[in-house]
């Protein structure tokens, strides 16, 4: 027996094969998911170190927070500022490895900056940067053409993708870098429109990106490419938004990949599609990051809906990229940037237009849609409770249940807008830190 990492934990599971081959074969079937999972190692989802904010939506990518437990409600008196670092703006998210805290900026409109910095204190303990400046299109630069992604860090190393489609791998200990990739140098890509926005996989000896007009393997210790999917000519429709989702679907483990038009799953050590759909979205605003409930994916998307899908994996496998997944139903209501958080078979989305809405992942139909709040939410979530950042720099918990929207507090953490997502880990001593980017700093706080 051997664990699968799937949605929500750990599954015990037979040896299986390496998704994507011969599915009728179960001979073969059961060699190859032996070496695809003994080669991925990911913490289960939902489970992070009690210090550790590794990558987008953090250890997990689905936003779930375990270590102490928050208390039932959010007021202002409950948080201790702890410290507070100016910074240059940016959009991409804090991350966290043990004491140390690492953050990128923009400066001048011409270098990014990586800077770590202690988790007690703010203290900064190293800086990196590059020439990495680039202006967006005008309906995406309201707030500037800053970095955007958020790095991953794992054993020792942090890597960061920067605006003019790289990605920089550095020691996390010096802030020495190790090794570049230029993917329009790689690939003879155009520029990407929207820059690097899509936040690093780390899996296994892997770094997985959608960056050079497509989807990239590379070896993480060197950088080198091992292969590349889903190309499409980069530019325009190079510019990819969403960020990648190691799952595991009907015993596949795979990454879900949602390009500017199309959903996919691709086979981790191959590279193969093992199945796909289109997404429909206004410009190709795929954004927000693939979830999973109960075997089947959800997404929304700006300008198109929201939509639940059933993959069937041998279907996939006997018809390869011909056979996609099924839809199981659309809701008319868009999510726009803000990825949801996925509770007991309900979504929690922040929309388009500013609501908040929960979701019945049976039905697709809505429990309850709120009044308007600000532009942007990032969100995470731990039991039946959801904390929210808000772009205006409110902080809110809310419980998460489809019988109303029941709010347990709220307090103001930012001054300026916070259009990064927001990172909590358990605090020394007891209670939690909740560090929140906003464009001109970072702020440390300590929930009692």
């Amino acid at each position: 027996m051997f664990q699968v990492p799937r949605n929500g934990g750990w599954l015990a599971a037979p040896a299986a094969n390496r998704c994507g081959l011969v599915f009728h074969r179960p001979r073969v079937l059961l060699l190859g998911v032996v070496l695809v999972v003994a080669s991925l190692s990911l913490p289960a989802q939902g489970e992070q170190p009690p210090a550790s904010w590794s990558q987008w939506r953090g250890a997990g990518r689905d936003g779930l927070v375990a270590g102490a437990v928050w208390p039932d409600g959010l007021r202002p008196e409950r948080l201790e500022k702890l410290w507070r670092v100016e910074l240059g703006p940016g959009y991409s998210g804090p991350v966290i490895a043990g004491e140390t805290v690492f953050v990128t900026e923009t400066r001048d409109k011409k270098t990014e900056h990586v800077r770590a910095l202690d988790r007690q204190t703010g203290r900064e303990l190293w800086q990196a940067s590059w020439e990495g400046s680039m202006s967006v299109p005008f309906f995406a630069a309201s707030n500037g053409s800053w970095i955007r992604a958020t790095p991953a860090v794992a054993e020792g190393r942090i890597y960061v993708a920067g605006m003019r489609d790289i990605l920089v791998c550095l020691d996390a200990a010096t802030g020495a870098e190790i090794w570049r990739v230029d993917f329009t140098t790689a690939f003879e890509s155009p520029l990407p429109a929207f820059g690097f926005v899509s936040s690093p996989l780390l899996l296994g000896d892997s770094v997985y990106v959608q960056a050079g007009g497509g989807f990239v393997r590379l070896d993480k210790g060197t950088g080198k490419v091992i292969w590349r999917v889903m190309a499409d000519g980069g530019g325009m429709n190079g510019s990819a938004f969403s960020s990648p989702f190691f799952t595991t679907l009907g015993g596949v483990p795979q990454i879900l990949v949602q390009g500017r038009e199309e959903l996919a799953g691709i086979d981790p050590e191959q590279g193969t599609i093992l199945w796909k759909t289109p997404v429909e979205a206004f410009r190709g605003m795929n954004i927000v990051t693939p979830t999973v409930s109960e075997g089947k994916v959800f997404t929304t998307s700006y300008g198109g809906g929201s939509y639940l899908f059933a993959v069937d994996p041998t279907a996939a496998a006997a018809a390869a990229e011909k056979a996609g997944a099924e839809s199981v139903w659309r809701n008319k209501i868009q999510g726009y940037m803000s990825t949801p958080i996925i509770r007991e078979g309900h979504a929690y989305v922040h929309l388009r237009n500013q609501r908040f809405a929960c979701l019945d992942l049976a039905s697709g139909k809505e429990d309850w849609i709120t009044t308007p709040f600000g532009r942007y939410w990032s969100m995470v979530a731990q039991g039946d409770k959801l904390l929210t950042l808000d772009e205006t720099g409110d902080l809110r918990l809310i419980r998460a249940t489809p019988e109303k929207y029941d709010q347990l507090g709220e307090a103001k953490v930012a001054e300026a807008e916070s259009w990064a997502h927001v990172a909590v880990v358990d605090a020394p001593g007891g209670g939690t830190e909740i560090h929140v980017r906003d464009l001109s700093g970072i702020t440390a706080w300590r929930w009692k």
